[in-house]
């Protein structure tokens, strides 16, 4: 425990409060909402003041970093009108099969794709890293029929 850590703990003690507050994790919370124009995003900073919001027109995002709850978010989100939701995509590097239906995703931004918990699409079976294993150019005996 450090000099901060045991300051608090101290404070803790003398508050006498009994009950322990749940301390708010520093969150960063993204959502997608449906922007046009430069006066959409003004509206979207404006109902999520407060925390630190960064706002891409192009993806139509909004990202908030802060003690936030996401729920909380996604409501104030919701109060400007425009259609919220979380965001659902995820760089196509975290996904084994980012072709197949349903991850694919033609509005996803560039190196997206959509999030999906199947395991079939997210990891590859052994058969198939087996395979991909041996076709590595960082495996010293793969196939040097190339």
């Amino acid at each position: 425990m450090g000099v901060s850590g045991t300051l608090e703990y101290l404070s803790d003690l003398l508050a006498g409060s009994g009950k322990k507050k749940k301390k708010k994790q520093l969150n960063t919370v993204a959502v997608k909402i449906r922007m046009d124009c430069e006066g959409c995003a003004r509206k979207v900073k404006k109902a999520l003041s407060g925390v630190k919001v960064d706002v891409d027109l192009k993806q139509q995002k909004a990202t908030v970093y802060g003690y936030v709850d996401a729920k909380k978010v996604l409501k104030a989100a919701q109060a400007t009108g425009k259609k919220v939701e979380p965001w659902p995509y995820v760089p196509y590097t975290m996904v084994a099969h980012p072709y197949v239906a349903g991850v694919y995703d033609k509005k996803a931004p560039p190196n997206f794709v959509r999030a999906t918990d199947d395991p079939a699409v997210v990891a590859l079976n052994p058969v198939e890293e087996q395979y991909t294993l041996m076709f590595s150019d960082e495996n010293p005996n793969a196939c040097s029929v190339m």
